[in-house]
């Protein structure tokens, strides 16, 4: 079916109002003729010529109004009608109702107009729901976080109240105690200081300092240090990588240094092999560097992955420290990789590991 623009329905609308009152009275003409002279024999000079003009007056007048008043009912039905579903879908909106919708599919300017207004719509409601969203997050945010602290608060509580009680009667009970409220403050310090990155990261207050990095002899440095490590754990840690290839990009050394960390440290919660295993492998390309950072962890299931860079998700929901986490270490990973104009992103198998990826733009 053909949609016709507003301006050639009122092109059409006027032409038919010259055109259709002519040929109707042309045919006018025709059949009152043909009645008043030939079916009841008229003396076209008598006074049936007179009744005939009288007619033929009544039948024009009756003629322009029905053919303009029609085409003009039309035309405007066909132009105010949209635009009354145009008003009501804005009082609607107006009043919150974001699920109102237009059915209006003809191509017209109201048609455009329409779909604009459609698009307004479905992007307050896209607003409308990342708000509830994030209003979730920050409660969720609020309940984690006041969680995470309550739990090791109460710990160094029962612990120092165990050394004033004397509980801790030997220099070696006083000396675990003190060692117990050390590692647990320490926790709390580190909590804190991933709530402050993200915090300043979503608002765009942490400066960085680009520099021109080699990400071979970056990530062997790393890779060298987490191999020591996980050496006490029966576990390894490696770097592959082509020697040949140029590795270098534009980066913060610091916040680069941040993202390995958390990924490694994300990597750990989930490792449930005897031999924990860390591979990091750089890939280069014309015009990027691709970094993947894989564990023999528990894995991922499909239907997690998606979420895993999003503020506040676990995919183990429990809150303890070994495995729940704030939530935040991924999506900081997100934000920085973001802020240096690269993108992350995951693989995993159930009961094989994750890899997890990102990539930053090469220089020369």
């Amino acid at each position: 079916m053909v949609t016709l623009s507003i301006r050639k329905k009122l092109l059409l609308s006027n032409v038919g109002m010259i055109i259709l009152p002519v040929f109707f009275v042309f045919l006018l003409e025709i059949i009152l003729g043909y009645l008043f002279f030939v079916v009841f024999k008229g003396n076209p000079q008598g006074s049936e010529l007179k009744w005939f003009i009288g007619f033929r007056f009544i039948a024009i007048a009756l003629i322009l109004v029905i053919t303009n008043g029609l085409l003009t009912y039309f035309v405007s039905k066909s132009i105010i009608s949209p635009l009354k579903q145009l008003s009501m879908a804005a009082k609607k909106i107006g009043n919150g109702d974001l699920e109102y919708s237009i059915g209006y599919n003809k191509k017209d300017e109201i048609g455009e107009l329409t779909n604009t207004f459609e698009l307004m719509r479905i992007k307050l409601k896209d607003a409308k729901t990342a708000q509830q969203q994030y209003e979730q997050n920050r409660q969720e945010l609020i309940a984690s976080i006041s969680h995470d602290l309550k739990t090791p608060l109460t710990s160094i509580k029962g612990y120092i109240k165990g050394i004033q009680d004397g509980v801790a009667n030997t220099p070696e009970k006083l000396e675990r105690y003190m060692n117990i409220i050390y590692k647990t403050t320490n926790d709390m310090d580190g909590l804190i200081d991933e709530l402050f990155l993200y915090s300043r990261l979503d608002l765009q207050r942490i400066p960085f300092q680009f520099e021109r990095v080699d990400l071979y002899a970056f990530l062997s440095d790393f890779v060298d240090e987490l191999a020591f490590n996980l050496e006490k754990e029966q576990g390894t840690a490696t770097l592959s990588a082509n020697k040949a290839d140029s590795y270098m990009v534009e980066a913060d050394r610091e916040k680069l240094k941040r993202v390995i960390t958390n990924i490694v440290q994300n990597s750990m919660k989930y490792m449930d092999k005897n031999h924990k295993n860390i591979q990091v492998r750089l890939f280069s390309s014309a015009n990027e560097v691709i970094v993947e950072i894989k564990d023999n962890g528990s894995g991922i299931s499909k239907e997690d992955i998606p979420y895993i860079f999003e503020s506040f998700y676990r995919t183990d929901t429990s809150r303890n420290s070994s495995t729940g986490g704030s939530g935040l270490g991924l999506s900081i990973v997100k934000g920085i990789i973001e802020k240096h104009g690269g993108t992350v992103w995951a693989d995993s198998a159930l009961g094989k590991g994750t890899s997890i990826y990102f990539k930053l733009k090469k220089v020369t």
